[in-house]
């Protein structure tokens, strides 16, 4: 791997371990808003699903390894099996599925938001299973707490990376240089 992917990779994993733990608790489910679904979509789109991937990984590990990074600034075994277990989860899926389709269709936007639309179905339907096990609830009751309330925010944060991604390539292009 070259120095420049190493390079991305260690700053959209620094930049997701920092907006992450900025969470905001909403009242009406145990998950909160946070900036990570975000930082992944962005950086799925820019680095493409093996970094992003990578990204997620280290990520994951960081939090695992007991560092604060996870959302309200917690770690550790015990958030994986916890409410928001599940989503950690589908950060996996999310940056798969984002960054697969910004891999393989550079030029659709189309087919980049259908990316992350299907992402965003895997990391809400891991979040929510795992949601619905630990409050002993059926998958339509955690959903009315785990999903509904997040979606008009998961829609503005997809809008405004397929907004700002080709930008952000574009400029990268003129300055002769590349995610690669």
């Amino acid at each position: 791997m070259k120095t420049k992917s190493i390079t991305f990779i260690g700053l959209f994993t620094a930049l997701l371990c920092i907006a992450a733990p900025l969470s905001i608790p909403i009242p009406v489910s145990p998950v909160p808003l946070s900036l990570a679904t975000f930082i992944i979509y962005l950086f799925s789109n820019l680095l493409g699903y093996k970094k992003a991937l990578l990204c997620c990984l280290i990520y994951f590990l960081i939090g695992l390894a007991g560092i604060p990074v996870f959302s309200g600034f917690s770690s550790g075994v015990s958030k994986l099996l916890g409410p928001t277990g599940g989503y950690l989860i589908g950060y996996f899926f999310l940056a798969f599925f984002t960054g697969f389709f910004a891999d393989k269709f550079p030029h659709s936007i189309k087919l980049q938001l259908l990316g992350m639309i299907i992402g965003s179905a895997f990391l809400q339907c891991l979040g929510t299973l795992w949601l619905s096990i630990l409050t002993h609830t059926t998958f339509l009751q955690a959903s009315l707490s785990g999903v509904i309330p997040f979606l008009p925010n998961d829609i503005l944060k997809i809008v405004i990376v397929i907004i700002i991604a080709p930008l952000i390539k574009k400029y990268m292009a003129k300055a002769q240089l590349s995610f690669e």
